[in-house]
């Protein structure tokens, strides 16, 4: 498996992978898929801002999963602190693809001078994303219970995060944040 930056071109497979986690999942709490051009878009928003945006591929090129982190709000305050998320087609599951991108994403943004991440996570029946994040590092942040209705049924919102780089521990010695 190799872990490699996203390219435009990679959009078309990265696409099925998060249609299905909109059409049979919880993790993301659209309702409607979006089409190629929306997620080229979301794409650019993250790589242009210089955040990582990152894949994993098999020895066949085929894609298994993606990752990536953010902004975590738009607010000046929140500048030290992204926002991840990490999906992984259906049959790569359970075979260390999250994990992998998911220390991939870790690394890109400690280098990158963030100092929080966060994982706005869908369902709190989620066990494998939940275990997942703690594996990762992250500890229990909060639950925000009956956030989102989907499939008929109210579903929690659980948070997660996880200190980068010196976290809180000292101050950032840049003030105006991360650099792309």
């Amino acid at each position: 498996m190799l872990i490699r930056p996203a390219r435009p071109d990679d959009i078309a497979a990265i696409l099925p992978i998060y249609v299905e986690a909109v059409l049979h999942g919880t993790a993301s709490f659209e309702i409607e898929p979006p089409d190629e051009a929306e997620m080229l878009r979301r794409y650019l928003a993250i790589t242009e801002a210089g955040f990582p945006y990152l894949v994993a591929v098999d020895a066949d090129r085929t894609l298994l999963g993606y990752a990536y982190a953010g902004p975590f709000r738009p607010r000046i305050a929140y500048r030290f602190t992204v926002e991840n998320s990490v999906y992984v087609a259906p049959e790569a599951q359970k075979r260390g693809v999250g994990r992998a991108l998911m220390e991939a994403v870790i690394d890109g943004c400690a280098a990158k001078g963030c100092r929080q991440m966060v994982a706005v996570i869908g369902d709190s029946a989620n066990a494998g994303s939940i275990a997942l994040h703690r594996a990762c590092g992250f500890t229990d942040a909060g639950l925000l219970p009956a956030t989102g209705f989907k499939f008929g049924r109210w579903i929690d919102t659980v948070l997660m995060q996880r200190p980068l780089g010196e976290g809180d521990s000292s101050p950032a010695r840049d003030q105006n944040g991360p650099r792309a």
